[in-house]
């Protein structure tokens, strides 16, 4: 079933409408990974000038949500937390890549690092997802 899970995200990642306005792109997505990025544009910077924490939290849990999806579809999340540890700033690539660390039947909790391409961690985050088709087993 993950290979069609797979698929059905690639496809998914085409026309997503917050993608789109975003720019971010799909790098790569495996069975309880994936990876996503974006490039800092002016209009993500906050009032010190570095990128706003939901920029960077969307970019985290588009990662989260495809790494989860691509073992269980449909899978929603039930919890996101993100800690933040250094400031991304204009014009940085930035990459979230997410890797699923227990796949259980009724919940699959993920681990998500933001970086810059260069290696510099941006954010740390975990996250907990419910399969909804999972439930009815």
């Amino acid at each position: 079933m993950s290979k069609e899970n797979i698929q059905r995200m690639r496809q998914a990642s085409i026309g997503e409408p917050a993608w789109q306005l975003l720019g971010i792109r799909l790098e790569a997505i495996e069975d309880g990974f994936a990876r996503v990025n974006l490039t800092v544009r002016p209009d993500f910077l906050n009032f010190v000038g570095t990128v706003h924490g939901g920029i960077i939290a969307t970019l985290a849990d588009s990662a989260f949500g495809y790494a989860l999806n691509s073992l269980y579809f449909p899978t929603v999340a039930s919890q996101f937390n993100i800690h933040f540890l250094n400031p991304a700033n204009l014009g940085d690539e930035l990459e979230a890549e997410c890797r699923v660390v227990k796949a259980g039947k009724r919940t699959v909790m993920a681990e998500i690092t933001v970086s810059t391409t260069s290696g510099k961690i941006i954010a740390k985050a975990t996250g907990t997802g419910i399969p909804l088709e999972r439930q009815q087993e």
